[in-house]
């Protein structure tokens, strides 16, 4: 497949990390179709990102929503290749205080996005003799803290979700690699405004799914986890 026809989706691609991931994308050659909660965002992301990328509306957390957009990539695109499960959302509160629409609101976003965008990509990327799916996680999918009950589930869960999901598809020719960020400086999250100075940046994610993209095909890379080289000194 020549270079300028590989497509690569990435959802809430429009900010922070996933802009980082689908600036890169753009960069290394790929058409990228970007996502959104409102289609202003996507094609506002998708304008000043350039080359051929196009932005769509979709709420992940509605399996009506995302088989719509998978179908527009089809119609406008020709299909998917690289599939980034990016859009997350982080709600922090002691269970005690934390309201069933922000449990259900994470979880829908964080884990049953993943599943809905995961299950319309796997027969395309099948019919196109593969493909490659990252799943967007955190370090906080495996160390918890107090305050952050739904966003580690959502990312434990994800994990268990892309451990089992590479054993099914890597015989179909499907790469699948769970990336788990430690701090990085999106805005996204608690006390974020003092990481600018030593946090990754969402270039950072973007250049390490690049990476990852050039490997030899033999070789998976099932998970990855990356932590800032210098964060501050504690005590």
């Amino acid at each position: 497949m020549a270079a300028n026809e590989r497509v690569a989706l990435v959802t809430g691609g429009n900010r922070g990390i996933g802009r980082g991931i689908a600036e890169a994308l753009a960069k290394d050659g790929w058409r990228v179709a970007l996502t959104a909660r409102q289609i202003a965002a996507a094609e506002r992301a998708a304008a000043e990102i350039g080359a051929d990328a196009r932005g769509y509306a979709c709420d992940v957390r509605r399996s009506d929503s995302v088989a719509a957009l998978f179908a527009a990539v089809d119609r406008d695109m020709g299909g998917v290749d690289v599939l980034v499960n990016n859009a997350g959302i982080g709600v922090f509160a002691p269970v005690a205080e934390m309201s069933l629409e922000d449990w259900h609101a994470v979880i829908e976003t964080n884990l049953n996005g993943v599943f809905y965008c995961t299950r319309e990509a796997i027969p395309r990327m099948k019919r196109r003799g593969g493909g490659y799916i990252f799943n967007v996680s955190s370090l906080a999918g495996r160390n918890t803290f107090p305050g952050g009950a739904a966003y580690s589930a959502s990312k434990h869960a994800l994990n268990g979700f892309s451990e089992t999901l590479f054993q099914e598809v890597r015989h179909d020719g499907i790469r699948v690699t769970y990336l788990m960020p430690g701090s990085v400086a999106t805005g996204f999250g608690r006390g974020d405004a003092g990481k600018q100075d030593w946090a990754l940046q969402p270039s950072d994610v973007g250049e390490m799914v690049v990476d990852l993209l050039h490997t030899s095909p033999r070789a998976l890379h099932s998970r990855v986890e990356m932590r800032p080289a210098r964060p501050p000194r504690r005590g």
